[in-house]
């Protein structure tokens, strides 16, 4: 008797099949003694080699005096288009037809639970992004690719406010405990949040700070890919749980910015922010006619796919705020928005401590009181926090900060009194256009 076990099982779902994941990596533990050809793989956590059958490779495996026989297969698609992908992947195992109610109910349990633990132990995080679409074959291809995710930042090392910090590490533990509240409340088990604020103030290093303290992969989703509403169902449909999801600089990525078509009405209700209007699609470029919508981004985020899955978070990074449609970030959808501004007193002590290892120094004083007058981003700050040569020295560094922030409040203080001059101009040039514009002179009789 035979049975298959294939990589997506119907050819068509958006889903790769988990159990084909599982005998893959019980087999890997079988398939050094007897596969002639082998795929290996270094993995960066344990630094160790891990190696998994090649296709047409048999693999014999026993339990309880049963034997079984594995064997990874390979076929070519019927369908002759550009579209289909090259090769159907699948396990195949045989066995004695006697022996069938032990390997459905016992034998494969065990693969299956066996290949778990082994994909846990080998886990490696990673940072994945989406392939263009163009180059997907189907929806069966893969539809990411990734890179093994080491990021170094943590909460201890990402300078913001402290309060806030605590708030939001409080809310990721509430979070990963929250399963049965989320079922509870009928509600797909995610959070999002809204990163905002100006360039170099640190989102990117937050949102990996959020991925190391939950030990979650990270999904950094390019909506300039994505060809439509469907081909982002069909990401969604491939991001595990456990995951950060990411769209950077989201008023970039789609035209975004509150000015949905909209039918000219003038007693339109301003309070509508329904999601059928006609809505806005991805600026990918004049050669490329995207037809990702607004309703499809948000169905992303909270419609009936976003319950596939669970134990997400979805993050949003702006440097404009004010510009996203107020549907996009509502309350419920970004369940929480966070300021990243310029570096104050307390996040630039976090940076010291990162980059130069003290605690204090004489010179905080003059730092304080400079960085409460100029704005000044963090990561304008640690380019000078750094040291620039091996015999560089924590004094050399804050004299060095102290001077680019006392450039930067003269700077600072000659354009506000430009900004003053323009405004105390402008009610003069006024007065001088009425002097010298006609007046008509009544004349009495």
């Amino acid at each position: 008797m035979e049975i298959r076990f294939h990589e997506y099982p119907d050819g068509v779902s958006f889903i790769r099949n988990k159990a084909y994941a599982d005998i893959e990596a019980y087999l890997s533990t079988k398939c050094r003694a007897q596969a002639s050809l082998l795929k290996a793989e270094l993995l960066n956590t344990t630094r160790s080699i891990v190696y998994t059958v090649d296709a047409g490779e048999r693999i014999g495996d026993s339990l309880n005096g049963v034997k079984v026989r594995w064997e990874s297969l390979t076929v070519a698609p019927q369908a002759k288009s550009k579209y289909a992908p090259p090769v159907n992947r699948f396990y195949s195992i045989t066995f004695p037809v006697k022996h069938k109610n032990f390997v459905t109910d016992h034998y494969l349990k065990h693969v299956v639970e066996e290949g778990k633990a082994i994909r846990s132990k080998n886990r490696q995080r990673r940072l994945f992004t989406n392939i263009p679409s163009k180059n997907w074959w189907n929806y069966t291809s893969n539809l990411w690719s990734h890179v093994v995710f080491d990021h170094p930042a943590t909460f201890e090392t990402v300078a913001i406010d402290p309060k806030t910090k605590k708030e939001i590490m409080a809310e990721l533990v509430r979070f990963t405990g929250g399963k049965d509240y989320y079922a509870k409340t009928g509600k797909a088990w995610k959070r999002g949040y809204l990163l905002y604020g100006p360039p170099g103030t640190g989102k990117s290093s937050l949102i990996a700070a959020i991925a190391n303290f939950m030990g979650y992969d990270v999904y950094d989703i390019e909506l300039t890919a994505v060809n439509d509403n469907t081909e982002l169902r069909a990401l969604l449909s491939n991001i595990s749980s456990k995951s950060v999801v990411v769209i950077e600089d989201i008023d970039c990525s789609l035209n975004l910015t509150g000015q949905r078509s909209k039918k000219a009405k003038k007693d339109e209700d301003e309070d509508d922010d329904s999601e059928s209007d006609e809505d806005t699609t991805v600026k990918a470029g004049e050669d490329k006619k995207s037809k990702v919508t607004l309703s499809g981004l948000l169905n992303f985020i909270d419609g009936l796919w976003s319950s596939s899955g669970g134990e997400r978070i979805i993050i949003f990074t702006t440097n404009h705020k004010d510009k996203l449609d107020p549907a996009l970030i509502r309350r419920g959808r970004m369940d929480r928005h966070i300021e990243l501004s310029y570096c104050k007193f307390e996040a630039f002590k976090i940076l010291t401590k990162n980059y130069l290892d003290i605690d204090s120094h004489d010179l905080f004083g003059r730092i304080g009181q400079l960085l409460e007058e100029v704005n000044m981003t963090p990561a304008d700050v640690v380019e000078h926090l750094m040291p620039k040569s091996p015999a560089g020295d924590a004094q050399t560094s804050l004299e060095s900060l102290i001077q680019a922030l006392e450039i930067a409040k003269e700077a600072q203080k000659k354009k506000e009194e430009k900004k003053q001059g323009t405004k105390a101009a402008i009610p003069e040039q006024k007065k001088q256009l009425k002097k010298r514009s006609p007046t008509s002179k009544r004349t009495n009789l």
